[in-house]
Protein backbone atom coordinates (compact mmCIF):
# COMPACT_ATOMS: atom_id res chain seq x y z
CA UNK A 1 0.00 0.00 0.00
CA UNK A 2 1.08 3.85 -0.39
CA UNK A 3 0.43 5.42 3.12
CA UNK A 4 0.53 9.44 3.19
CA UNK A 5 0.23 10.90 6.57
CA UNK A 6 -0.32 14.85 6.72
CA UNK A 7 0.84 16.60 9.65
CA UNK A 8 0.39 20.13 10.32
CA UNK A 9 4.19 21.22 12.25
CA UNK A 10 7.15 19.71 11.66
CA UNK A 11 7.07 17.19 14.64
CA UNK A 12 3.54 16.50 14.49
CA UNK A 13 3.38 13.36 12.80
CA UNK A 14 6.70 12.10 15.04
CA UNK A 15 4.36 12.91 17.61
CA UNK A 16 1.05 10.89 16.66
CA UNK A 17 1.82 8.49 14.61
CA UNK A 18 5.66 7.86 13.62
CA UNK A 19 5.51 4.87 15.29
CA UNK A 20 2.81 3.45 13.24
CA UNK A 21 4.15 4.96 10.17
CA UNK A 22 7.91 2.74 10.93
CA UNK A 23 5.86 -0.35 11.16
CA UNK A 24 4.11 0.20 7.79
CA UNK A 25 7.59 0.87 6.33
CA UNK A 26 8.68 -2.85 8.24
CA UNK A 27 5.96 -4.70 6.42
CA UNK A 28 7.28 -3.67 3.14
CA UNK A 29 4.51 -0.71 2.84
CA UNK A 30 5.41 2.66 1.19
CA UNK A 31 5.26 5.68 3.56
CA UNK A 32 5.25 9.30 2.46
CA UNK A 33 5.01 12.25 4.99
CA UNK A 34 3.78 15.62 4.40
CA UNK A 35 3.95 18.80 6.80
CA UNK A 36 1.92 21.45 5.57
CA UNK A 37 3.28 24.49 8.10
CA UNK A 38 6.57 25.06 8.14
CA UNK A 39 6.80 25.49 11.72
CA UNK A 40 8.10 29.10 11.64
CA UNK A 41 6.86 30.65 14.99
CA UNK A 42 8.10 27.38 17.13
CA UNK A 43 10.60 29.67 19.18
CA UNK A 44 10.71 32.68 21.23
CA UNK A 45 14.64 33.56 19.97
CA UNK A 46 15.33 32.15 17.07
CA UNK A 47 14.10 34.49 14.06
CA UNK A 48 11.18 33.06 11.61
CA UNK A 49 13.11 32.88 8.33
CA UNK A 50 16.25 30.80 10.06
CA UNK A 51 13.49 28.74 12.00
CA UNK A 52 11.71 27.40 9.25
CA UNK A 53 14.86 26.27 8.07
CA UNK A 54 15.97 24.60 10.74
CA UNK A 55 12.77 22.72 10.96
CA UNK A 56 12.83 21.47 7.05
CA UNK A 57 16.14 19.89 7.81
CA UNK A 58 14.92 18.15 11.11
CA UNK A 59 11.78 17.08 9.65
CA UNK A 60 13.71 15.29 6.56
CA UNK A 61 15.91 13.76 9.16
CA UNK A 62 13.01 12.33 11.02
CA UNK A 63 12.03 10.85 7.67
CA UNK A 64 15.26 9.17 6.94
CA UNK A 65 14.98 7.64 10.05
CA UNK A 66 12.13 5.42 9.92
CA UNK A 67 12.90 5.49 5.51
CA UNK A 68 9.65 7.50 4.52
CA UNK A 69 9.40 10.33 1.62
CA UNK A 70 9.40 13.59 3.06
CA UNK A 71 7.47 16.97 1.09
CA UNK A 72 6.54 20.05 2.93
CA UNK A 73 3.76 22.54 1.43
CA UNK A 74 5.71 25.50 3.14
CA UNK A 75 2.52 27.77 5.38
CA UNK A 76 4.07 30.02 7.49
CA UNK A 77 2.21 28.83 11.08
CA UNK A 78 -1.21 30.51 11.82
CA UNK A 79 -1.69 30.83 8.39
CA UNK A 80 -2.99 27.56 7.96
CA UNK A 81 -6.65 27.03 6.25
CA UNK A 82 -8.67 24.99 3.93
CA UNK A 83 -10.12 27.89 2.07
CA UNK A 84 -6.44 28.86 1.03
CA UNK A 85 -6.84 27.30 -2.77
CA UNK A 86 -2.87 27.58 -3.45
CA UNK A 87 -2.13 25.18 0.10
CA UNK A 88 -4.86 22.69 -1.75
CA UNK A 89 -3.42 22.83 -4.87
CA UNK A 90 -0.01 22.29 -3.55
CA UNK A 91 -1.36 19.56 -1.57
CA UNK A 92 -3.57 17.93 -3.59
CA UNK A 93 -0.35 17.67 -5.84
CA UNK A 94 1.44 15.83 -3.27
CA UNK A 95 -1.80 13.36 -3.07
CA UNK A 96 -1.88 12.69 -6.79
CA UNK A 97 2.15 12.05 -6.63
CA UNK A 98 1.48 9.33 -3.56
CA UNK A 99 -1.67 7.82 -4.82
CA UNK A 100 -2.25 6.86 -0.58
CA UNK A 101 -4.57 3.63 -0.01
CA UNK A 102 -4.39 5.37 3.37
CA UNK A 103 -4.62 9.18 4.79
CA UNK A 104 -3.72 9.63 8.09
CA UNK A 105 -3.82 13.19 9.71
CA UNK A 106 -4.94 15.33 12.78
CA UNK A 107 -8.55 15.31 14.57
CA UNK A 108 -11.21 17.89 13.94
CA UNK A 109 -10.87 19.08 17.64
CA UNK A 110 -7.42 19.42 18.26
CA UNK A 111 -5.44 21.96 20.66
CA UNK A 112 -5.01 24.55 17.86
CA UNK A 113 -6.14 25.98 14.88
CA UNK A 114 -3.31 25.00 12.43
CA UNK A 115 -4.12 21.39 13.53
CA UNK A 116 -7.45 21.43 13.12
CA UNK A 117 -7.51 23.56 9.70
CA UNK A 118 -4.44 20.48 8.40
CA UNK A 119 -7.15 17.99 8.88
CA UNK A 120 -9.62 20.09 6.85
CA UNK A 121 -7.32 21.08 4.53
CA UNK A 122 -6.33 17.34 3.91
CA UNK A 123 -9.62 16.35 3.63
CA UNK A 124 -10.65 19.08 0.65
CA UNK A 125 -7.15 18.09 -1.25
CA UNK A 126 -7.79 14.59 -1.24
CA UNK A 127 -10.80 15.11 -2.41
CA UNK A 128 -9.94 17.33 -4.64
CA UNK A 129 -7.10 15.23 -5.85
CA UNK A 130 -9.78 12.76 -7.31
CA UNK A 131 -11.07 15.68 -9.57
CA UNK A 132 -9.65 15.50 -13.07
CA UNK A 133 -10.11 18.89 -13.52
CA UNK A 134 -9.26 20.38 -10.14
CA UNK A 135 -5.71 21.35 -12.09
CA UNK A 136 -5.14 21.31 -15.31
CA UNK A 137 -1.84 22.16 -15.29
CA UNK A 138 -1.68 18.89 -13.33
CA UNK A 139 1.02 16.51 -14.75
CA UNK A 140 -0.17 13.54 -12.67
CA UNK A 141 -3.24 11.20 -12.78
CA UNK A 142 -6.32 11.89 -9.88
CA UNK A 143 -5.87 9.68 -7.04
CA UNK A 144 -9.05 8.10 -5.69
CA UNK A 145 -10.58 9.16 -2.42
CA UNK A 146 -9.08 6.78 -0.15
CA UNK A 147 -9.86 6.12 3.92
CA UNK A 148 -8.70 8.66 6.08
CA UNK A 149 -7.71 8.32 9.83
CA UNK A 150 -7.51 10.63 12.65
CA UNK A 151 -4.05 10.44 14.75
CA UNK A 152 -4.12 11.07 18.62
CA UNK A 153 -4.57 14.49 20.01
CA UNK A 154 -1.70 16.04 21.93
CA UNK A 155 -1.36 14.34 25.45
CA UNK A 156 -4.32 12.59 24.05
CA UNK A 157 -6.63 15.35 25.36
CA UNK A 158 -10.32 15.01 24.14
CA UNK A 159 -9.59 11.84 21.96
CA UNK A 160 -10.95 8.38 22.50
CA UNK A 161 -9.24 6.30 19.82
CA UNK A 162 -11.27 3.55 18.02
CA UNK A 163 -8.66 1.42 17.36
CA UNK A 164 -5.07 0.86 18.17
CA UNK A 165 -1.80 0.07 16.65
CA UNK A 166 1.19 -1.80 18.71
CA UNK A 167 4.47 0.19 18.33
CA UNK A 168 6.18 -1.81 20.96
CA UNK A 169 8.56 -2.79 18.57
CA UNK A 170 8.96 0.88 17.02
CA UNK A 171 8.77 3.16 19.92
CA UNK A 172 12.41 3.55 19.76
CA UNK A 173 12.57 4.62 16.19
CA UNK A 174 9.61 6.89 16.74
CA UNK A 175 12.11 8.65 19.57
CA UNK A 176 14.92 8.84 17.52
CA UNK A 177 12.91 10.57 14.76
CA UNK A 178 11.55 12.68 17.56
CA UNK A 179 15.00 13.94 18.90
CA UNK A 180 15.86 15.05 15.32
CA UNK A 181 13.65 18.38 16.49
CA UNK A 182 16.40 19.58 18.50
CA UNK A 183 15.20 23.03 18.37
CA UNK A 184 11.71 21.77 19.83
CA UNK A 185 12.76 19.93 21.86
CA UNK A 186 14.98 21.98 23.92
CA UNK A 187 12.84 25.08 23.35
CA UNK A 188 10.06 23.33 25.41
CA UNK A 189 12.28 21.80 28.00
CA UNK A 190 13.76 25.63 28.62
CA UNK A 191 11.17 27.83 27.79
CA UNK A 192 7.87 25.38 29.16
CA UNK A 193 9.79 23.33 31.28
CA UNK A 194 8.41 20.64 29.51
CA UNK A 195 10.47 17.05 28.75
CA UNK A 196 8.67 16.93 25.49
CA UNK A 197 10.28 13.30 24.52
CA UNK A 198 9.51 12.03 27.91
CA UNK A 199 5.70 12.79 27.41
CA UNK A 200 5.91 11.48 24.02
CA UNK A 201 6.98 8.32 25.21
CA UNK A 202 4.38 8.32 28.10
CA UNK A 203 1.47 9.12 26.56
CA UNK A 204 2.48 6.01 24.08
CA UNK A 205 3.14 4.15 27.54
CA UNK A 206 -0.64 5.07 28.42
CA UNK A 207 -2.04 4.17 24.96
CA UNK A 208 -0.40 0.60 25.53
CA UNK A 209 -2.10 0.02 28.87
CA UNK A 210 -5.44 0.78 27.21
CA UNK A 211 -4.89 -2.05 24.63
CA UNK A 212 -2.67 -4.34 26.69
CA UNK A 213 0.16 -3.89 24.86
CA UNK A 214 3.72 -1.88 26.15
CA UNK A 215 3.07 1.18 23.81
CA UNK A 216 0.87 1.89 21.39
CA UNK A 217 -0.66 4.73 19.44
CA UNK A 218 -4.13 5.62 19.25
CA UNK A 219 -6.70 6.20 15.89
CA UNK A 220 -10.33 6.65 15.04
CA UNK A 221 -11.39 6.52 11.28
CA UNK A 222 -13.37 9.25 9.40
CA UNK A 223 -17.00 8.05 9.16
CA UNK A 224 -17.39 10.23 5.91
CA UNK A 225 -19.09 8.61 2.78
CA UNK A 226 -16.50 7.55 0.20
CA UNK A 227 -13.48 6.93 3.73
CA UNK A 228 -14.87 3.88 4.86
CA UNK A 229 -13.59 -0.09 3.51
CA UNK A 230 -14.55 -3.67 4.96
CA UNK A 231 -11.25 -4.39 6.10
CA UNK A 232 -8.09 -3.05 8.72
CA UNK A 233 -6.09 -0.79 7.25
CA UNK A 234 -3.66 -0.33 10.07
CA UNK A 235 -0.64 -2.16 10.63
Amino acid sequence: MNILAIGCHPDDLEIGCYGTLAKYVRQGHDVAVCHVANGNLGHVVIMPDELRDMRFKEAERAAKVIGATHYSIDIDDLYVTPENDELIRRLAAVVREVQPDVVITHYERDYMNDHMNTYYAAFRATFAASCGHFDLTATTPAAPVCPMYHMDTLTGADFLPTEYVDITDTIELKMEALNCHESQLKWMLEHDNIDFADMVRTCSRVRGYQCGVKYAEGFRLSRNYLRMVPKRLLP
